[in-house]
């Protein structure tokens, strides 16, 4: 019992930082400035202000998708939740526009596996083929060394394939629709399949604040 109620006292006196509870300052200043002018001057308390308000905002919207999650009896926010907190928090604005980038952005994930995927069956598809041409031409066996050295580098190649890391489109690419990057119209059709497509993404879409 003890135990319990020093875990509990230590848990009540625990204080979270302001680092932790705020958005990184760095980042509301890049994306103001992304905003205004180019020879603008934001001052400290402007920063500090805009800082407070979006961190809010994100932690207003947050807990209102995790209320959804706690009913649902899920651990982990995905994309869905967070429109779902603001159609019912009255930002349908907000809501539609995100909408369209999840979808696109989705797509745009998915694309640059496929190419990464692509690509490290085309380089060890060559690799093999090469290893092949050498095999008889070869008679001191001088290479292998140099054959291993390029196999293990395909397997790291395909570790990378999951794990890699995208150049992601930036939302004003989205909402201009920039058909070098997005040359498709979101549509019904596509909103119906990202929705019903949710167990795909799930528990694997964590919703995170931080510094990019």
């Amino acid at each position: 019992m003890s135990n319990k109620s020093s875990d509990s006292e230590r848990y009540d006196t625990y204080e979270i930082r302001e680092q932790d509870r705020w958005l990184p300052i760095a980042n509301v200043d890049r994306v103001m400035r992304n905003c205004l002018p180019k020879n603008t001057k934001i001052s400290k308390e402007t920063r500090e202000c805009m800082q407070e308000c979006v961190s809010e905002f994100i932690l207003f919207v947050t807990s209102q998708a995790a209320e959804k999650c706690l009913i649902e009896k899920r651990k982990t926010l995905n994309g869905e939740d967070i429109l779902y907190a603001l159609y019912s928090l009255g930002f349908e604005n907000y809501a539609e526009v995100l909408r369209i980038y999840l979808a696109k952005y989705r797509i745009f994930e998915l694309d640059e596996v496929e190419k990464r995927r692509k690509k490290y069956l085309a380089r060890k598809e060559r690799l093999q083929k090469e290893k092949k041409e050498n095999k008889y031409s070869s008679m001191d066996g001088g290479d292998d060394d140099d054959d291993d050295d390029d196999d293990d580098d395909v397997y790291e190649e395909a570790g990378k394939i999951n794990h890699a890391k995208f150049n992601r489109p930036s939302l004003s690419n989205i909402l201009n629709d920039d058909p070098q990057i997005f040359p498709l119209e979101p549509t019904d059709e596509m909103f119906w399949s990202i929705n019903n497509s949710s167990s795909d993404y799930g528990d694997d879409q964590d919703i995170m604040m931080n510094s990019s």
